[in-house]
């Protein structure tokens, strides 16, 4: 998997990084029990702080997305325990996401579709 960092966007670069993973989870890009790179080889190929994919990884363990430890590095988990919830961070993005598709006159059914096709349906 490739992540790609948006230097212009407002969002931290740990969360961009972060993000990305939680998608190729998602999506089965990153497969269970996958190995993920060391903090320093994924810092060193993206050119930033060690500490920046540290705390990406940290975020990620700590949601139950990754497992680390010192003899195997980071690893997506096998079982990913499901909330059936949104947390009120994710409501909040999603109901800007919606906003602004309904301000740009984005049809409910184009919108429908695209939630379909991210989901995996």
């Amino acid at each position: 998997m490739i992540i790609r960092i948006d230097e212009l966007s407002d969002v931290p670069i740990y969360q961009q990084i972060r993000n990305q993973i939680v998608m190729g989870i998602s999506s089965g890009e990153l497969e269970p029990e996958e190995q993920l790179p060391t903090v320093r080889a994924l810092a060193m190929e993206m050119g930033i702080n060690t500490m920046t994919v540290s705390k990406a990884y940290q975020l990620l363990k700590t949601e139950g997305y990754i497992m680390t430890d010192r003899k195997n590095g980071a690893r997506v988990r096998s079982m990913i325990e499901k909330q059936g919830r949104m947390s009120s961070a994710n409501r909040s993005e999603l109901k800007r996401i919606v906003s602004e598709a309904s301000l740009s006159g984005v049809p409910k059914e184009e919108l429908l579709r695209l939630i379909d096709e991210f989901y995996g349906g």
